[in-house]
Formats: structure tokens, sequence, C-alpha cells
């Protein structure tokens, strides 16, 4: 690794105001000496990192939608660890599955990709980035020994399905990109800054996920816009139509705990209801992770009467960020 192992702040370069193929060639430069190995950058076999019964930094932090319930911190400890350790678990494992996807889908994209493309070059440089997340997800469940199934099965089923999109449906495949990436990366920035004490397996696995992610959503971001230039006025609203509700259906796969979860974990029906997505609290959380798409969705000429209303319905709309990232007001 070329970057420093402790520096995983978010490590994507400032683009602002570069063109296409530079900005390509800015994140490709970056990648190169600025990357992270799931063995070597983490010390898996510390002392620190060893898992110990009743270790209370499985205990979720507030910050996260499960976590503040009362159901959930009226559990005794031992029962707050045990769903604890399922759910940051099963995080990492959907995660994974993400990843796969989207190597999946690039490659899918990239095959028939003529020569001299910036794009080719990097697309590969995140592929390669996105292979040591799954290795790196991946150790991190086993290592905490929940065996977790990662994302509903209907989606399980139909990932394979979804890599084949990446050629033929280019931009809803880069849509479905951000509408994987961005709840977790959220997610995780989230948990991140609440200062809650994880557990080292955790606290490591995010740092380098949203270290490296604030490339793969720029780049992301930037193919979107560059691509949008040749959107005809039918394309770009069937677009705008399509875009809100693909990060509705993703964010749940991300954020909802599955129906087996669920029964494993003896999670009652009226605190599902309340987290996903009925109370004021939640319904907040909600809108609050797609305000950097709702700002794309800005740049991209896709919020109109139409689909604003689309994205009212859904329970998503709400003020676009000023810049990506930006932190959310506390009050509901």
């Amino acid at each position: 690794m070329t970057a420093t192992a402790d520096r995983t702040a978010d490590i994507a370069p400032d683009t602002t105001g570069l063109s296409y193929q530079d900005t390509l060639r800015v994140l490709s430069e970056a990648s190169v000496h600025q990357h992270f190995d799931a063995f070597l950058d983490i010390a898996w076999d510390s002392p620190e990192f060893e898992m110990i019964p009743d270790d209370p930094r499985w205990v979720l932090p507030e910050i996260d939608s499960l976590g503040r319930t009362e159901w959930y911190q009226s559990l005794p400890l031992d029962r707050q660890i045990e769903v604890g350790k399922y759910r940051l678990s099963n995080i990492m494992k959907v995660g994974l599955q993400f990843e796969q996807v989207l190597i999946g889908g690039i490659m899918s994209h990239l095959i028939g990709m003529g020569n001299d493309r910036a794009e080719f070059r990097y697309s590969t440089h995140e592929v390669t980035e996105e292979c040591h997340h799954t290795q790196m997800f991946q150790e991190g469940v086993n290592r905490i020994g929940v065996d977790v199934q990662g994302g509903p099965k209907w989606f399980v089923k139909v990932a394979p399905f979804l890599c084949l999109a990446g050629g033929p449906l280019t931009n809803i495949f880069f849509i479905g990109i951000l509408a994987g990436e961005e709840p977790i990366d959220y997610l995780q920035k989230s948990v991140l800054r609440s200062g809650h004490d994880l557990h080292p397996i955790v606290e490591r696995v995010m740092q380098i996920h949203v270290a490296e992610e604030a490339r793969h959503i720029g780049f992301a971001h930037s193919y979107l816009i560059e691509r949008s230039q040749d959107w005809g006025r039918v394309q770009r609203f069937g677009l705008s139509l399509a875009y809100p509700v693909i990060m509705r259906v993703l964010c749940d796969v991300i954020m909802k705990p599955t129906r087996q979860m669920q029964k494993d974990l003896d999670i009652p029906k009226h605190v599902m209801r309340e987290v996903y997505w009925k109370s004021p609290e939640s319904q907040k959380l909600l809108r609050d992770t797609f305000g950097d798409v709702r700002m794309l969705a800005d740049e991209l000429g896709l919020m109109n009467k139409v689909s604003r209303q689309i994205w009212r319905a859904l329970g998503i709309s709400g003020p676009s960020s000023r810049f990506r990232s930006e932190p959310k007001s506390a009050a509901v």
C-alpha cells in the first residue's frame, strides 16, 4: 500500500472544474498512490481485534435506526450485543453483495470498450479496490462469526442478472451503483462521526471503505453528468422517473433488516414498522440519506414536476446537499 495505513479519511482528490477526461486521469493516479489492501492494512490477528465474549463495543450506537429504539435499549446487555453483532455483520455482507454486482456490471460495461480510453483505466482501478472490499467485508463477517445472509432473498437471486445491465443499460446501472453506495456511505459516515466506541473490526473496515468509496462515488457522479449531455428529452424524462424508484428500492435492501434477520433476532413487528419508516426520526433518516443524490439529480436535470411527486411519495424528498457529504441538521 502506498497510502499511510491510518490515513482513512476521505481520500478523493479535488476534481472541481476539471474536464471528464482529466477527472479520470486524476482519479486513476490517486488509486495508484492511495489504496488499501484487505489483509495488509487490517491487523486481523492483533490482540485488539480479538473477539471477546460479552464485549460492550458490539452494542449498536444510538445513531443506528434500530439501536435508538426503546425495544433495543431495553434489552439486557447480552442481547444487545447479539443483535449488534448480527446487524453489523449483515451490513458488511450486503455491502459485499453490492460490490460484487458493481464488479460484474463494470466488467460488462468495459468488455466492448475501444482502446485508449481513460474510463477503462479508472474503472479497472475501481474494480481492483472493490475486490479488496469484498475480501475485507467477508473476512469481517467471518471473524465476527455470525452466519448472516446479507440482502433479502429476492436480491441475492436477481443480483447475477443485474450485472448484465452494465452493458446495454449503462445509465440505469450507474444509477443503481449510486443507490447501493450512497446509503452505505451515509450510514458508515454517520456511525464514525458519532464517536461511538466500536469494535476495531467494524471501525477499521468502515474507515477504509469510506475512504475509497469517496473516489468511487465521485466517478459515478462524473460519469452520469458527462453522459447526460447526450440524453434526449424522452430519455431524460424516463430516467427522472426511474432514478428515485431505484434509490428507494435499493435503500431498503441495504438498511432494512431482512425477514430472516427479523426472525433470527425476534424483532417485534411494531418495532419494524416504527423504524422502517413510520416514526419521525426514521423518516428524517430516510430523507437525509438521499441529500447527495438529490443534488446529483438537480445537476442531471432529473427534477421535474412529475419526478418530484415520486420523490415525495417515496418519502425521500427534501433539500439537496450543497456539497458532497454535507452533515445534516439534528432537527427532525
